[in-house]
């Protein structure tokens, strides 16, 4: 291993990650309530293999063999999520004393292996009880969410090394509510830009709230985040990416860090914009310990949408996205000039690839060179001054895809979802050397 990459320090966390949706199956086990996912895989058509996330993984069932397994790769992190449905079926009132008693033998889990717990609280799965009354677009679910964190953090909290109020917050508003080939599965720009609003407003509250609690645990945002690289110099397409930068990350990046949203964006909007009431970007604006980043490939803007992936000679994953690790260099070295961000985390990065079993293994050469690649983007950055704390594979096992189902495979990790095998993929063992040799350097 060269030593270009002694760059990172000794306490440098290096972790994979999962999501409660995506792995743990038990979908009504034990007292858990659904999820807004678990009502959107019901839609005929939602998933493109009309599967869902009832079994997934088996994680719920197999967490302490997993956790061994996670032990084993080297890694000192582990980052997951919390079902709030399992914890609180209802998304308000009571708490689920089987769903909370699962994660604390997570975190209690992880902490036996020597491994730090880096837990998400809302990554997507919504409990459904409060999409009936409008969900994230409500202004009342905020207030329900920071409830719902402070619970958490009452119980496991000083166990924890961080706690994320929202993974991808982009997602949950765009794909679920403009879009709406995500759940609840929406179709409304105005909804849209109401629930990007509520997102990043009940994250600033709960920051608040859990430092007047007296939280222990590192508190933070994770931002999906790309560059936007305009396909031709033309003005449309030059205007085009200016405006789609805007939208994925000036539109939650500006009011996070500078107390306001974009004007350009807001001037797109028009009557869609979102409401915003007196105090609501001052407490947005709540300072974080951490920011972190989910990064898989760049964006090619073209007005005309003529644009296709791979068209330029560069490998195209099998979500359809370009392998272009230079973007994350450029990502970190823009988000530490252009905003006064605290300590960054990659906290998603990997590749989909169509993966081949053969005999007991899985050659993931793509994947293991999309690793390699991306973790030298991250050394490049932090040469060039950035300051990172920690970067993360996604993901851990390969799992519920959401829309793509388990036709799609992001883990290090191959699972045979008929017998629930798990298999250690080339791109596993790598990490597992890359880690080691880490601290021999």
């Amino acid at each position: 291993m060269s030593n270009k990459n002694s760059v990172f320090p000794p306490d440098f966390v290096w972790g994979v990650a999962t999501s409660a949706f995506q792995i743990e199956g038990a979908h009504a086990a034990d007292g858990k309530g659904p999820s807004i996912w678990d009502n959107f895989c019901a839609q005929p058509g939602a998933i493109a293999d009309a599967s869902n996330g009832d079994v997934a993984c088996q994680h719920y069932l197999r967490w302490a063999e997993d956790l061994d397994m996670i032990a084993a790769l080297g890694v000192n992190a582990y980052r997951f999520s919390v079902s709030w449905p399992r914890v609180q079926p209802a998304g308000s009132g009571a708490w689920n004393a089987k769903g909370l008693d699962f994660y604390e033998r997570i975190v209690d889990g992880l902490l036996a292996r020597g491994l730090q717990p880096h837990l998400t609280l809302n990554h997507w799965d919504l409990p459904a009880a409060l999409q009936t009354s409008g969900g994230w677009a409500n202004r009342d679910t905020v207030q329900h969410f920071v409830d719902y964190a402070l619970g958490i953090n009452a119980r496991l909290g000083d166990r924890l090394a961080s706690i994320t109020t929202h993974n991808e917050p982009w997602v949950v508003a765009v794909l679920g509510h403009e879009t709406g080939i995500f759940a609840p599965g929406i179709k409304s720009r105005k909804a849209a830009a109401q629930v990007s609003h509520h997102l990043l407003l009940s994250h600033g509250l709960a920051l608040q709230a859990l430092r007047e609690q007296g939280a222990r645990a590192k508190l933070g945002i994770v931002l999906n985040l790309a560059p936007m690289h305009p396909a031709t110099d033309s003005p449309a397409d030059l205007a085009q990416a200016t405006l789609e930068d805007g939208r994925l990350l000036r539109w939650y990046l500006d009011p996070l860090f500078k107390g306001s949203y974009p004007a350009d964006v807001l001037a797109d909007l028009g009557g869609d914009a979102p409401v915003v009431e007196a105090g609501d970007l001052q407490a947005i604006t709540a300072p974080m310990d951490f920011l972190g980043v989910n990064y898989y490939s760049h964006s090619v803007v073209s007005a005309d949408k003529s644009y296709k992936a791979g068209s330029t000679g560069l490998t195209v994953t099998d979500m359809g996205w370009e392998v272009y690790p230079e973007g994350l260099t450029e990502l970190l070295l823009r988000l530490k000039r252009d905003y006064p961000v605290p300590p960054l985390f990659v906290t998603e990065n990997g590749g989909a690839f169509k993966d081949e079993l053969v005999g007991d293994r899985v050659h993931d050469k793509a994947r293991v060179d999309y690793l390699a690649r991306h973790i030298e983007a991250v050394a490049e950055a932090m040469r060039q001054g950035v300051e990172m704390g920690g970067y993360m594979v996604w993901s851990l096992l390969d799992n519920f895809e959401w829309a793509s189902g388990y036709e799609k495979r992001f883990g290090i990790v191959h699972v045979d979802y008929q017998t629930q095998q798990r298999r250690l993929k080339d791109s596993a063992l790598w990490y597992r050397d890359f880690l080691q040799a880490q601290k021999t350097l």
